[in-house]
C-alpha cells in the first residue's frame, strides 16, 4: 500500500492552508474517517504510555484532521489536554529551529554546507574535528559523540563551549551515522557565529514571525503558563515551560538540540511551508531550491544512514512514518519528550503527533505509538474516496516476488549474484542477505558492476570480500568488465539484481548482455530478478547506436530510451542477438509501462553517485549526450544532470535561445555555478537550470540534440561538437545535428530508429502498457 504520487516532486504543490473547528474531520469529497485513529490513542491513554496529545493530520496542504485526547497534566493535578496545548518539542528543535535557520544561512551564501565547521567557528577545528563540516553535523555523521557528560555543562555557559570544543570524533567524519545532540549544539552556535544574532533571536525574527507562530518559541513567557503541557520535575518544581533537556536548561534555554517550544497549529503552518516550496502567505522563507536540498534524503555507502538536512529519512528513529509513507522520499523527526512530525511531500500528507509522555514519571512510550498512528492515519486517508490517496497495486520486484515463492527458482543452485547496493528487497534487505540466508540458495560468488557494490566509487573498482557474509566481491568494472571462466568455477547459476534507468548508456545494461553472453559459453544459468524502468513512460527515443560505435555504452543497436525493464532488454538480447543462455526473468508484480517511479512506492537509492532522483534520470538521456563535450553538466554540484555551463557560455543567452525552441515540458533559467568535481572543477560557470514544467512531454534526446545544436550554432569550435559522438555512437545523427539549418528538424534523422526498435522489442515486452 502506498499513498499516490501526484507528479514530480514539489510541481505540484499547493499554497492552500486552512485550520477549521476543533477537532477538523473535513477530508475532501467524502468525510474520513479517523475513528481507529482516535482509538489507537485512547488505548495508550489508557495503558499509561501517554497522559494525553494532540494529533493534527494534513492532506493536499490542509489540515483535515485536529484533535486533542486525555491529560495535558496528571500531577500536581488533572487538567484537560487542549488544541491549543504547548509542548516542550526537545529534538524537533533539530529540524525547525536549527535546521532551518542554517539553510537561511545557505541560500543567502553565508554558510557553505560543505565547508569545514571551523571556518566560522575556529576554536571547534582541533583534536581531529579539523575536517568535519557542516554538512556532516547536519547529517549527523561528524563522528561525535551523542551528548558529553552532563557535568561538562554545570560551571556555566563559556565552559560548557569549551569543554565542547575540546572534544574528540569517535568516527571518522563523514564514514557513520551517528545521532549527536552535540552537533546540533555546534549548529546552533553557528549561526549565531555567522550572523551575529544567538539562535532563538534569529529563528523568531527570520521564521517563526514571517509565518505567524505565535507560540514557537525558546524560553517561552510565563504567562501563558497554564497552556504548557508539563514534563517532570527538576528541583522539587514541575517543568511546566521549562525545558526538559538537562543540557539545554544549563545553557539557558538556548541550544541547537533542544529548547523549541509549540503547538500542533503553529507546526502545521511550518510544514506548510515546507510543503509550499519555501513560502506560505506571501512570506518567503527559503528558496525553492534550498527547500528540496534541505529535505533530500543522503545515504552512507552501504545504504544505511538515511538522512537529509536536519531530518530523518530511513533510520532507526523512522518510525512516526508508519507502513505506507514511501520510505526515502518521507521525512520527519521526533522528539524525546513524545513529540513527532512526519511529512510526505508527494502526497502533502503530515501527520503531527504532540505528547507529553515523560510526565510524570518518564515512564511513557510513543515508539510504537507513533508508527501505528502513522499506519492508521494513511489507511483513514485512503477510505475518503475523493483524497487522492486511492489504494494502489503494491509494486514488488523481482526480488520479492522470488523470497515470496520460497525462492523455487534457486532452489539447490549455486549462484554468483551480480549486485550493488540497489539490490533490495521492499523492506530494504539486501538481496545478498536473502540468498544468503534464505537455506535454499548457495551464495558462491558476488560481482559487482561500475561504481562498485555501494554505488559510490568513481573509475576502476577493486575486487573486495562482503563483510557481512564474507563471500568474495569480483568487479566487473576493474581488470575485466566480464565473468572470466575462472570466475564462474563451481557456479550453476548468475543471478542478476541491479536497478537500471532506462538509457542505453548506463552501463549496467551492458554488464547483463557481457555476463550473459558468458553464461552462455559456460552452460551456466541466468536469473534476472526484474525492476521497474524509472521512465518508462517516455518510451523509445532517441537515434540507434550503431554497429560501428558499440562500446561498453553502447551494448547493441538501440535508440537512446528503450521503455523496456532490464529484464525484457535480458529477453531480447537473448534472442535477437542469438546469446542462446539459459535465461528466466523473476517478473515484478503490480507495474505498468505509463508508470513513473514516484508512482510505485519503492524507495528511491540513488544507483549511482550522481543519480539522484527521478527528475535527474528522466533528463539524463538528454543531458548525458553531452557528457564528452567542453560542459559541466552538473557533477561536482547538488543537481548533477538539472544544469550545464561552462566558463566560455552567456547563461542568460542560452536561456533566451534555448527557450525560443519551445521544447515541450521545460523552460531554462540562466544560472551561475561552480562545480566541485569533474569538467571545469573550481571555476566559475555560466550556463542554465533546466526546469521540469510536465514530464509528461519532455523528449530527451530531442532536448540534448538541440542544446548541441544550439551550443554549435553559438559558440562553434569551443563547443567541441565531434565530442558528442561517444555518447550519442551515431554518425548519421550526429551530422544531421551539424547540418541542420533548424533545430526542430533533428528527430527526423532518427525517427525510422525508433520504429524499427519498437516492433523489435514487442515479443518481448512482459507488462502492459496501463
Amino acid at each position: 500500500m502506498y499513498i499516490a504520487s501526484i507528479g514530480v516532486l514539489f510541481l505540484a504543490f499547493s499554497a492552500a492552508h486552512s485550520v477549521a473547528a476543533d477537532p477538523v474531520n473535513t477530508a475532501h469529497g467524502k468525510t474520513a474517517d479517523f475513528k481507529s485513529v482516535d482509538q489507537l490513542i485512547k488505548q495508550a491513554i489508557e495503558r499509561g504510555d501517554v497522559p494525553g496529545g494532540v494529533l493534527a493530520v494534513m492532506h493536499r496542504g490542509k489540515t483535515v484532521y485536529i484533535k486533542a485526547y486525555g491529560h495535558r497534566s496528571l500531577q500536581p493535578t488533572k487538567t484537560p489536554m487542549r488544541r491549543d496545548t504547548i509542548f516542550d518539542l526537545a529534538s524537533l528543535t533539530k529540524p525547525i529551529a536549527t535546521a532551518t535557520s542554517v539553510m537561511i544561512l545557505i541560500d543567502r551564501s553565508k554558510i557553505d554546507p560543505q565547508a569545514p565547521v571551523a571556518k566560522y567557528i575556529p576554536e571547534f577545528g582541533k583534536h581531529g574535528k579539523e575536517t568535519i563540516t557542516v554538512e556532516h553535523l547536519l547529517l549527523h555523521r561528524g563522528g561525535l559523540i551523542p551528548d558529553n557528560h552532563l557535568n561538562d555543562y554545570k560551571q556555566g555557559v563559556a565552559k560548557a563551549w569549551q569543554n565542547i570544543h575540546a572534544l574528540k570524533p569517535r568516527t571518522k567524519p563523514g564514514d557513520a551515522f551517528k545521532y549527536t545532540d552535540v552537533g546540533f549544539m555546534v549548529l546552533g552556535e553557528l549561526v549565531k557565529r555567522v550572523d551575529g544574532r544567538p539562535l532563538d533571536q534569529f529563528f523568531a525574527e527570520e521564521v517563526a514571525k514571517p509565518l505567524g507562530l505565535k507560540d514557537t518559541v525558546f524560553n517561552p513567557p510565563a504567562a501563558k503558563r497554564e497552556r504548557y503541557a508539563p514534563t517532570q520535575q527538576r528541583n522539587g518544581q514541575w517543568m511546566q515551560g521549562q525545558v526538559h533537556d538537562p543540557r539545554a536548561y544549563l545553557l539557558e534555554g538556548v541550544a541547537g538540540h533542544a529548547g523549541l517550544f509549540s503547538t500542533a497549529d503553529d507546526l502545521t503552518r511550518y510544514a506548510s511551508m515546507l510543503l509550499n516550496e519555501g513560502e506560505l502567505d506571501s512570506k518567503r522563507i527559503l528558496s525553492a531550491k534550498v527547500v528540496q536540498t534541505m529535505i533530500r534524503g543522503r545515504w552512507l555507502a552501504d545504504g544505511t544512514g538515511g538522512r537529509a538536512y536536519g531530518w530523518d529519512v530511513d533510520t532507526g528513529y523512522s518510525s512516526p512514518r508508519g507502513a505506507h509513507l514511501p520510505r526515502g522520499v518521507s521525512f520527519g523527526h521526533t522528539g524525546f519528550t513524545g513529540t513527532s512530525m512526519w511529512i510526505d511531500p508527494v502526497s502533502q500528507t503530515v501527520i503531527i503527533l504532540l505528547t507529553n509522555r515523560v510526565h510524570p514519571d518518564g515512564k511513557g512510550r510513543t515508539v510504537a505509538l507513533r508508527r501505528a498512528v502513522g499506519t492508521a492515519v494513511v489507511e483513514a486517508l485512503e477510505r475518503s474516496e475523493q483524497s487522492g490517496l486511492g489504494r494502489k497495486r503494491l509494486v514488488l520486484p523481482g526480488i520479492d516476488v522470488l523470497q515470496r515463492s520460497d525462492f523455487a527458482a534457486l532452489k539447490g543452485r549455486k549462484v554468483a549474484l551480480i549486485t550493488n547496493h540497489t539490490g533490495r528487497s521492499l523492506e530494504g534487505k539486501r538481496t545478498i542477505d536473502l540468498l544468503h540466508e534464505s537455506g535454499h540458495v548457495e551464495l558462491k560468488k558476488i560481482f559487482s558492476p561500475e561504481h562498485g557494490l555501494h554505488g559510490v566509487i568513481e573509475g576502476s573498482v577493486g575486487d573486495i570480500i562482503d563483510i557481512k557474509t564474507k563471500v568474495n566481491v569480483f568487479s566487473l568494472y576493474g581488470k575485466t568488465r566480464r565473468p572470466t571462466a575462472d570466475m564462474l568455477q563451481g557456479v550453476d547459476t548468475i543471478v542478476f539484481d541491479i536497478q537500471d534507468i532506462g538509457t542505453r548508456f548506463y552501463t549496467y545494461i551492458t554488464t547483463l548482455g557481457y555476463a550473459m553472453e558468458e553464461a552462455a559459453k559456460a552452460k551456466v544459468r541466468v536469473v534476472v530478478l526484474d525492476r521497474p524502468n524509472p521512465i518508462a513512460p517516455l518510451g523509445v527515443t532517441g537515434p540507434a547506436s550503431e554497429n560501428e560505435r558499440l562500446s561498453f555504452i553502447a551494448y547493441r543497436p538501440m535508440p537512446v530510451t528503450h521503455g523496456m525493464t532490464i529484464g525484457e532488454l535480458a529477453s531480447l538480447f537473448n534472442k535477437q542477438y542469438k546469446i542462446g543462455c539459459d535465461l528466466q526473468v523473476i517478473k515484478v508484480q503490480g507495474w505498468h509501462r505509463s508508470m513513473w517511479w514516484d508512482e510505485t512506492g519503492l524507495t528511491w537509492i540513488n544507483p549511482s553517485p550522481n543519480m539522484r532522483n527521478v527528475t535527474q534520470a528522466l533528463l539524463y538521456p538528454g543531458i548525458g549526450l553531452l557528457e564528452a563535450c567542453d560542459l559541466s553538466i552538473g557533477r561536482g554540484t547538488d543537481q548533477p544532470f538539472e544544469l550545464l555551463g561552462a566558463p566560455w557560455i552567456n547563461g542568460p543567452q542560452l536561456a533566451r535561445d534555448l527557450n525560443a525552441h519551445n521544447l515541450p515540458g521545460l523552460r531554462f533559467v540562466p544560472i551561475e555555478f561552480t562545480p566541485r568535481a569533474s569538467k571545469h572543477s573550481g571555476k566559475p560557470c555560466q550556463g542554465v537550470y533546466i526546469a521540469v514544467t510536465d514530464r509528461s512531454k519532455v523528449q530527451p534526446a530531442a532536448t540534448g540534440m538541440t542544446i548541441a545544436w544550439q551550443l554549435n550554432r553559438t559558440y562553434g569550435s569551443t563547443f567541441d561538437a565531434k565530442s558528442m559522438l561517444r555518447m550519442l555512437a551515431s554518425h548519421r545523427a550526429w551530422q544531421q545535428m551539424m547540418t541542420a539549418r533548424a533545430a526542430n528538424t533533428l528527430t527526423d534523422s532518427w525517427a525510422k530508429d525508433v520504429a524499427k526498435f519498437k516492433a523489435m522489442r514487442k515479443p518481448f515486452l512482459l507488462y502492459p502498457d496501463k
